[in-house]
This record gives structure tokens, C-alpha cells and sequence, in this order.
């Protein structure tokens, strides 16, 4: 499912974000179903809430998912979140990250995004991918592994 490997560079990063604001930043790129769904929600809070000392770690937070630049809009205002959320309708990176792809709920087989994160270095390495999110708890499991 996954396109790309912990230890590759990312292609195209510069499609996702200004390089130029990253230089020097390590990135935690998380892909999400949909904005103002419960575990979405959840997910965005605990990284929110912990968005200081990320940034003090030299980390960048960016969230993508299929949602269009107005959901997203709404979505930032309504909670404030303090990092950017790229819009990807066309599904474009969600597909070039390997991250879009057939799902199963209730029985239902349909396609949506498989919440996955990236923890992209200074040099736009994938360091770490986190394929199973804990969405309440992603900040401490984020750091808990990156510590190991």
C-alpha cells in the first residue's frame, strides 16, 4: 500500500510545502480522512496541543487530506489549529504517498485515505512512517518511537 519507505527521499516535497520554510525543519506529514470527523478531530487536537514542543523539537506539522481548501479553512478556524492543512481533491499525494487506496468498514468496501504519518528529516528523508495512528495519543507516540 505504502509507496514509500522508510529511508527514501520524498519526491516532489516541494509540491507540498515551501522548501524554502523548511530548510533546516524536520516535518511530520500526517494524512487524514476528513475534517471534523471524531478521530480526525482528535488527532489534530493532540498534535495541536503539543504543537509548542514540536516546534521547539525543529519540527513542522502539515495535515492533508481530500477535503478542499474551504473545509479546511473552516476546519482551522473552528479549532484553531496552529499548523497548515494542504487540500488534496484531486488526490494527487494522497496517491503518490500510497495513502489513498480501498478500504473496509461494516462490511462496505469503498476508497478514502489510510491515516498514516510521516516523519520527514531536514534532508526530506522519511525517517519514521506511522501506519497505525493512535489518534488521542499521536504526540507521545510519535516521540516514544523517535526516542527508541
Amino acid at each position: 500500500m505504502i509507496k514509500i519507505n522508510e529511508g527514501d527521499k520524498v519526491p516532489g516535497l516541494e509540491q507540498i510545502i515551501d522548501l524554502d520554510k523548511l530548510k533546516g525543519k524536520k516535518l511530520i506529514l500526517y494524512f487524514y480522512p476528513k475534517d471534523n470527523t471524531p478521530g480526525c478531530t482528535n488527532e489534530a487536537l493532540n498534535l495541536k496541543e503539543h504543537y509548542k514542543a514540536l516546534k521547539d523539537d525543529g519540527f513542522e506539522v502539515i495535515g492533508v487530506s481530500p477535503d478542499s481548501e474551504e473545509k479546511h479553512k473552516k476546519f482551522i478556524e473552528k479549532f484553531d489549529l496552529p499548523f497548515k492543512l494542504i487540500p488534496d481533491t484531486e488526490k494527487t499525494i494522497l496517491n503518490n504517498f500510497g495513502v489513498w487506496g480501498e478500504k473496509k468498514m461494516y462490511g462496505k468496501t469503498y476508497m478514502g485515505v489510510h491515516r498514516t504519518t510521516f516523519i520527514i528529516d531536514e534532508n526530506g528523508t522519511v525517517v519514521k512512517i506511522f501506519p497505525k495512528v493512535k489518534t488521542k495519543e499521536h504526540y507521545e507516540q510519535i516521540m516514544k518511537t523517535l526516542a527508541e
